[in-house]
């Protein structure tokens, strides 16, 4: 027989009494349902609590009313924060949160149970409910190098960086040293051990590992001493473990600059390890990257006006039966020195760390336009950026483009990245409802990665949502995230918008998507990008800029 829980775990009797009293009758049964929670929460529609009752004292070792007015995030995990953002955000417009599997920021990390009720019209507020999990469920791999990369972006965003983000790579006198699946599953193990409570370690490439601090700050050398010690015990000898860390301190950078600093240097890790980040100037931390960046800048600026970079196009195919829809536009920038991005993903970080996104997003449409009309009419998506989207001129220079450049209505697709630093939301409408007058098909990328993209699929009247690929990538083993990618599908059929599932790679993940309703998919199961686009007329194709 289970023992009973300890005192102050559910919410007591007299607390219950309390809130049905101060209720209607047409909330009390939201009451009566979670009377089994052992967290009861309400928040108003920007995710802030503004009631509390249950077991927090027990949990984290405060008064439940110490955590009003702060964001319910705060009680997530940060590793499950990304997913928690997405959870919110299908509970603000489906208006219900069916049970979903996180871990509190407790110090156990204790995996618990969240759901929720949107409550109201006009002051519309959150009810949510927490509730310890018998087990701990399947959610999903570790979190990968996305997961990373959310996390320590809100903490950008919310003013408190903390402590530095760690970087490890193994190496041998060869190079970079890949070890294998046992050996490195024993190093994420590890990682995840020494790294402490609430932090985010996981592998953004072979080799090359990050960790982002939770509670308490890591020790560096101490993991890596731990690494170098599994590797001996292995019998994998001559290799070593090289560690860095890039301290996210940004003054004098806003919160744009500072993020997208941080992505440069993630892409910059993966790629080239700690010898990239050390070229970029990141030994000095994010500012410091971006007090050296003025050189590559200007190559950057001359590279990105005389369209040095390709483009490649990947299709996007009707998974029922693999016939391409349409394409999607990849840069592919050309190597002009040693101070010029090479990597597509360092190339496009840079543009937006030093103020070019402008710039290159044009360049990138006029590039997939010429290739589109070039190929006899094949549909051709290009990647608009937030700021873009945003940007008054750039939808002036797009009006005059479309005006004078007849049929691209059966040309072009636009994809919408970065909804989360869309802040003038009024002007971004504006570049939607222009797109749509010349009958342009939208589509929302990346979407569900975070709330906001739930809230600009309403306001932007979109035609396509794309599927984060991390939820696409966890979905045959996660539960969570299956239920997410439904929730999605429904969610967007009420909008009348079609779904895209990007990253698929296996048979099996095609096979899911379609049960779960996706229609249209991108991935490498479907074809790798390549530098020619297929073209309606027999016998031509397109190939991008030599």
């Amino acid at each position: 027989m289970r023992p009973p829980p300890p005192e102050g775990i559910m919410l007591s009797s007299t607390a219950l009494q309390g809130l049905i009293s101060s209720r209607g009758s047409r909330d009390r049964f939201v009451v009566f349902a979670f009377a089994a929670a052992e967290l009861l929460l309400e928040a108003d529609l920007h995710g802030r609590i503004t009631f509390a009752e249950g077991a927090f004292r027990a949990r984290f070792g405060r008064p439940a009313q110490d955590f009003l007015g702060q964001p319910v995030t705060s009680l997530i995990a940060p590793s499950d924060r990304p997913a928690f953002a997405t959870a919110l955000g299908l509970l603000l417009e489906q208006g219900r949160l069916r049970p979903a599997a996180i871990k509190l920021a407790d110090d156990a990390a204790t995996a618990f149970s969240v759901a929720g009720l949107r409550l109201g019209d006009g002051e519309a507020k959150l009810a949510l409910t927490f509730a310890p999990l018998p087990r701990e469920l399947r959610s999903g791999p570790l979190p990968g190098g996305p997961g990373l990369a959310s996390t320590a972006e809100e903490l950008l965003r919310s003013g408190e960086p903390g402590g530095p983000v760690g970087f490890l790579e193994l190496k041998s006198p060869s190079g970079r040293f890949v070890p294998g699946g046992e050996v490195n599953r024993e190093i994420q193990v590890e990682l995840n051990k020494q790294a402490g409570q609430g932090a985010v370690a996981t592998e953004l490439a072979a080799g090359r590992y990050g960790i982002l601090p939770g509670q308490t700050p890591f020790d560096l050398p101490a993991l890596t001493s731990a690494i170098a010690e599994i590797l001996k015990d292995r019998g994998v000898n001559d290799v070593s473990v090289g560690a860095m860390a890039v301290g996210l301190e940004a003054q004098g950078l806003s919160q744009v600059q500072a993020t997208r600093a941080l992505r440069f240097a993630l892409s910059a890790f993966a790629r080239g390890g700690n010898d990239a980040l050390e070229k970029a100037g990141f030994a000095g931390g994010l500012a410091g990257f971006l007090d050296s960046a003025s050189e590559r800048a200007a190559v950057l600026r001359r590279s990105i006006a005389e369209r040095r970079f390709r483009m490649a196009f990947q299709p996007i195919v009707s998974i029922a039966d693999r016939e391409p829809h349409h394409y999607e536009g990849l840069i592919r920038p050309l190597q002009a020195d040693d101070t010029a991005m090479s990597h597509p993903g360092e190339f496009v970080a840079l543009a937006e760390a030093v103020g070019l996104t402008e710039e290159l997003d044009w360049a990138v449409v006029s590039a997939v336009c010429e290739a589109a009309g070039a190929a006899g009419g094949t549909r051709v998506a290009c990647n608009l950026s937030g700021l873009s989207l945003q940007s008054p001129k750039f939808r002036e220079d797009m009006k005059t483009l479309l005006e004078n450049t007849p049929g691209m209505a059966e040309r072009l697709v636009v994809e919408i990245t970065e909804t989360a630093e869309i802040e003038q939301e009024d002007e971004a409408v504006r570049m939607i409802e222009l797109l749509r007058e010349h009958k342009i098909p939208v589509c929302l990328d990346d979407f569900g990665a975070g709330a906001a993209a739930f809230r600009y699929l309403r306001a932007f009247k979109v035609d396509y949502v794309k599927v984060d690929g991390i939820y696409v990538a966890n979905a045959l083993q996660s539960e969570r995230d299956r239920g997410f990618i439904a929730a999605m599908v429904d969610l967007a059929r009420t909008v009348g918008a079609q779904v895209v599932a990007e990253r698929i790679e296996t048979e099996e993940e095609a096979a899911l998507m379609l049960e779960l309703g996706v229609r249209y998919g991108q991935g490498y199961l479907f074809g790798k990008p390549k530098m020619e686009l297929a073209v309606r007329k027999a016998g031509q194709t397109w190939q991008g800029e030599k």
